[in-house]
């Protein structure tokens, strides 16, 4: 409009169009909602934003897409990852049993990962880091829900009140130490359970996916924790019966945790495995390569980092693993977030023993052997015949 009204020859002033903003302000910093102008879009706002975090004395900017036209802005002044973080239940049924609170990113953002279609997650990292907090606040998040049932094999003890599960214990439907031959029975009831589920799916709930309808009361998602998990699937070397024995039961792990990991999805069974390094010999490849959901908190090592999160960490070096072994960052993780380029950090929260106690108290009357509420739901005459296949199995294997 300028050029039409402007004399011949004469260029017309430039106009300065400032972008619409909304700014808010929060503990860590401010979110700013602003609009593109012509020429001045999302790639602009991004390669200005480490300008932007000088020039409002933040310790960083990002810029997200919002929708058409508009740009989210989020500055931090408090960097959310330096501080602890602590979680108190509510004790109250969490609206969707198929989303995992993981904590806040970088940018005091909350991360969350949908369950719906993931078999299998992989938790990594050092002793002391993190790994058993962020487990037992899903425990604690999840126990008020009548439609999860939680089991867990703890390989660093021999008894549930030795070990960092002893406040929720009276919310798991099983619990096992580090013997293998215990852990090898859990895990084989699991599988029977995951082969019956998959027998009568179709006829029970209409379906032949679980999250079709979502995880009820009478078919609960089923939560397997394995916590120190080389324990159960250690490859021993030697000739003597005891080794020998050992040898065959952590074989047979393998391939149990293999089941259920590469089966269980469709009918509603989780399997979260946690170790300090999970390279293939504390978790064997063909189960940790599965898993879709991984998270490492501090490593020593390039390779350990690798191991858990993929070789392509290498190219992100701000989010790698081994950046995160100052004391500072304990409770810190890095992963990788479906939606998001590359890798993430974030700052998992710290449930106090006590808090985990009195939910776990609280909600135990609503521990159920999934078996069992399998069993109510198909009833006698259907359930033999679910089980028929698996005794003349067993009496094979026993062969």
């Amino acid at each position: 409009m300028d050029s039409l009204t402007t004399k011949d020859g004469k260029t017309p002033k430039p106009r300065v169009r400032t972008p619409r903003i909304l700014v808010t302000a929060d503990h860590y910093g401010v979110v700013v909602r602003a609009t593109c102008l012509p020429k001045v879009g999302l790639d602009e706002y991004q390669r200005a934003a480490p300008y932007l975090a000088d020039a409002w004395r933040c310790t960083r900017v990002s810029v997200l897409p919002d929708g058409p036209g508009q740009v989210l802005i989020r500055g931090v002044r408090v960097d959310p990852l330096s501080a602890p973080t602590d979680h108190v239940p509510t004790g109250e049924e969490p609206a969707s049993v198929g989303v995992w609170e993981m904590g806040l990113d970088e940018y005091a953002e909350p991360v969350s990962v949908g369950l719906d279609g993931v078999p299998g997650a992989t938790v990594a990292g050092l002793p002391g880091y993190g790994k058993t907090s962020l487990i037992n606040k899903l425990i604690c998040d999840m126990a008020p829900s009548p439609a999860v049932q939680i089991a867990v094999a703890d390989g660093k003890v021999s008894q549930a009140h030795e070990g960092d599960y002893a406040d929720v214990i009276s919310r798991l439907f099983a619990f096992v130490g580090d013997d293998l031959a215990a852990a090898n029975a859990l895990f084989k009831k699991l599988v029977q359970l995951r082969k019956d589920r998959s027998a009568c799916i179709r006829t029970v709930l209409g379906a032949t996916n679980m999250w079709s309808v979502g995880p009820s009361e009478g078919w609960p998602l089923v939560v397997l924790v394995i916590d120190e998990a080389h324990t159960y699937f250690r490859d021993y070397k030697g000739s003597d019966a005891a080794t020998k024995k050992l040898a065959a039961l952590a074989a047979e792990n393998q391939r149990l945790i293999e089941d259920l990991v590469k089966k269980g999805r469709s009918v509603g069974m989780l399997v979260i495995l946690a170790t300090q390094k999970s390279t293939g010999d504390a978790i064997p490849t063909f189960i940790r390569d599965v898993c879709p959901v991984g998270l490492s908190f501090a490593q020593k090592t390039a390779e350990a980092a690798v191991a858990a999160l993929g070789d392509d960490i290498r190219n992100w070096p701000d989010a790698n693993p081994t950046t995160l072994q100052s004391p500072v960052y304990r409770g810190v993780a890095s992963m990788a977030i479906q939606g998001r380029p590359g890798y993430t950090r974030i700052r998992t929260p710290f449930v106090q023993p006590e808090d985990a106690a009195w939910v776990a108290e609280a909600t135990a009357h609503l521990t159920r052997d999934p078996a069992e509420l399998l069993a109510a739901l198909v009833g006698p005459q259907e359930n033999e015949e679910v089980d028929a296949p698996d005794d003349t199995s067993a009496e094979t294997a026993a062969a």
